[in-house]
């Protein structure tokens, strides 16, 4: 019979506990590339409504 030094159980452990470090790192990139992409829409549609609200500013000062 083969003489091992490690327990299958710890080998199992071992795995499981570095794959939920790598998930997490992998869930971490994830949300941090949707929250930029998120905050580049909402910086163009920032842009966006101060044109309008512009405009609106515009059109009530030609009213008077």
């Amino acid at each position: 019979m083969i003489n091992s030094s490690f327990n299958i159980g710890d080998v199992i452990f071992t795995l499981i506990f570095a794959l939920l470090i790598v998930l997490f790192f992998v869930s971490f990139a994830l949300f941090i590339m949707s929250w930029s992409k998120n905050r580049k829409r909402n910086t163009q549609r920032d842009i966006d409504l101060e044109k309008k609200l512009d405009r609106i500013i515009e059109l009530l000062e030609k009213k008077e």
